[in-house]
């Protein structure tokens, strides 16, 4: 079986409520999938999990959250080589520029992005969270 983390910050609950999401449906898929905020999430576990989803709002002038979830991220960008991941986060202003960056960071340090990354505005209703489910099925197919 394959291991699935679910990694994620929320401040408002809205990406709690995608990241919860995307780990369901990594189980429905039959992985064996488990969810972490960004502070109980560090590099000395990466390796233990064959596709880590990530899951931040946007923040300030879309940037990542820096005081938990930017560090833990940090850290683990050089593992990032060859893993395959999934990108997530709800935002309320702006047009996604935080996750056209962040893909293309992902993407220059060698990481496979196991489906297209996925945002909504403010809280996720229920066709959001259907694809966030879907962004989990996809986290580990190959």
């Amino acid at each position: 079986m394959s291991k699935a983390a679910v990694v994620y910050w929320s401040g408002t609950g809205n990406t709690e409520a995608m990241a919860e999401a995307v780990c369901a449906g990594a189980k429905d898929s039959g992985a064996d999938a488990e969810l972490f905020t960004a502070g109980e999430f560090d590099a000395g576990q990466f390796d233990a999990y064959d596709a880590v989803a990530f899951g931040c709002p946007a923040m300030g002038a879309e940037e990542l959250e820096d005081g938990e979830f930017l560090p833990m991220f940090e850290a683990v960008k050089a593992k990032l080589s060859g893993k395959r991941i999934a990108l997530f986060g709800s935002y309320g202003w702006g047009d996604g520029e935080w996750m056209r960056t962040w893909e293309d960071e992902c993407k220059s340090l060698g990481a496979v992005l196991a489906a297209d990354s996925f945002i909504c505005n403010e809280a996720p209703d229920e066709d959001a969270l259907n694809s966030c489910k879907a962004l989990g099925a996809a986290l580990l197919e190959k």
